[in-house]
């Protein structure tokens, strides 16, 4: 209504704006249960014009990786990185944001945690170990994930600091109803 307000009043054709804000949830550490606080970053994106009102949610998901090819060829190990997914969703129903973010991390190799101890700190390496992902692997496990939320439009970016590599690791695709 506030962008509406904003186009009439400026006689324009559009009117757009963003929000962006931390999304503070408390996570426990998976061994310990040590309590720790995890930002995330989270935009609200309104854009209106004279035939379309759009809203759109962004919410970025820091995450870790475990390369699958690194683990394949090391007789020690593998190396990990760590990520962000951010996925921008048009929406049209109520959703909870925890659980948006829930089912990426569920996505990584290992979701990040603010506090650990030593042995959550093994919990966690042991975990991404097991499951490796590239960031190709990321974006198809969020988009079956985003697709059971049935959202009627929705994007996907994963984008890997990587530990060995001068380059950075990226994927994306996005949701388009037939």
């Amino acid at each position: 209504d506030m962008l509406e307000e904003i186009k009439d009043k400026l006689s324009a054709q559009e009117a757009f704006g963003t929000i962006r804000f931390p999304y503070y949830i408390e996570k426990t550490a998976p061994v310990s249960h040590t309590h720790g606080i995890m930002e995330y970053i989270c935009s609200y994106e309104g854009i209106v014009t004279t035939t379309k009102r759009d809203f759109y949610v962004t919410i970025e998901v820091p995450i870790t990786t475990l390369c699958p090819c690194s683990k394949a060829i090391s007789n020690y190990g593998a190396h990990n990185q760590r990520g962000i997914v951010r996925i921008k969703i048009l929406y049209t129903n109520f959703f909870w944001i925890e659980d948006v973010i829930s089912m990426i991390e569920s996505c990584a190799s290992s979701p990040l945690f603010s506090v650990l101890k030593r042995k959550d700190e093994k919990f966690v390496t042991e975990h991404a170990y097991e499951n490796p992902r590239f960031v190709e692997d990321v974006v198809r496990e969020v988009y079956l994930g985003l697709e059971k939320m049935n959202f009627k439009w929705f994007s996907i970016e994963a984008e890997n600091d990587e530990s060995i590599h001068y380059h950075n690791a990226y994927a994306y695709t996005e949701f388009q109803p037939n």
